[in-house]
């Protein structure tokens, strides 16, 4: 039997029992004592990951890790907390992410999207529920939060595209659209992308996208259309790819789009975390 793929969501249900049932009780228990040891130091974050997805979608799946999403201030709060408490500390990556690890289980501290776009800011707190994970009463990332960051995952091992349908399709109708617009702002491409392929997957369910959004973005589009192409030869596949869209850089001729568009918004005066648009 092939060896599923460490990127394959696993089975899916709506019984809770689903993502807790293939880890052993020390997996469950160090992910319960991290939150436990951040809350009682203070340290802010909300819970994203799986957790957050079953939190607005009912679904439940088997999950490798724990997904925190603090500021990146505070990811780094949160290392030296964790290590006082005996935790192995990593900055992995210092666009978007760090790591604990007790003995082999780990907690992700995600401060941004991987292509340092979605930076956790004030406002992923500001517009946060809250629920019960491993019996704290936690904050839970934005649904509008989620979609942005989950929106440019789009790599040949791992595309988050069922996730942004499934948040559409149960919390849709409560998400301030004109927060996500704006959250996507000069990348309002994507944000369409997502939105029509959730009309292909539930066409029943299409008015859950307000009108008025569908048609501004259907305007943008043709406006496009009829203007001339760009020109700067320019790839801004790695802003959805790490790895999918290095021979068109690398070989082909086009400027890197991931370093194009960080100069960019550090000319619009826009937060960008060091190190955000390295080479691929």
């Amino acid at each position: 039997m092939e060896k599923r793929h460490p990127n394959h969501p696993g089975e899916l249900s709506t019984d809770a029992h689903a993502a807790e049932q293939d880890r052993a009780p020390d997996e469950i228990n160090a992910r319960a004592r991290a939150i436990e040891v951040l809350k009682d130091a203070g340290v802010p974050f909300v819970v994203g990951g799986a957790y957050a997805f079953a939190t607005y979608t009912g679904i439940y799946r088997d999950t490798k890790d724990l997904d925190l999403f603090p500021r990146k201030r505070d990811a780094l709060r949160a290392l030296e907390v964790l290590a006082k408490d005996g935790w192995r500390v990593e900055r992995a990556d210092e666009t978007w992410i760090y790591k604990a690890f007790k003995g082999e289980f780990f907690v992700d501290f995600i401060f941004s999207s991987g292509n340092g776009v979605a930076i956790v800011d004030d406002a992923w707190f500001e517009h946060a529920k809250t629920a019960p994970v491993f019996g704290h009463e936690c904050q839970i990332a934005p649904a509008e939060e989620m979609i942005w960051s989950k929106g440019f995952v789009i790599e040949r091992e791992r595309y988050d595209g069922a996730d942004v349908n499934h948040l559409i399709l149960k919390a849709g109708r409560q998400m301030d659209w004109t927060r996500m617009m704006q959250r996507f702002d000069r990348y309002w491409e994507v944000l369409l992308s997502h939105l029509l392929l959730f009309r292909f997957s539930y066409p029943s369910e299409r008015d859950i996208v307000p009108e008025w959004v569908m048609s501004e973005l259907m305007a943008r589009t043709l406006k496009t259309v009829k203007e001339p192409t760009w020109s700067e030869k320019i790839c801004r596949g790695n802003l959805i790819s790490r790895v999918n869209y290095t021979v068109d850089i690398n070989h082909w001729g086009f400027q890197n789009g991931r370093l194009w568009d960080e100069q960019e918004r550090v000319a619009a005066g826009a937060t960008v975390i060091d190190g955000a648009a390295a080479p691929a």
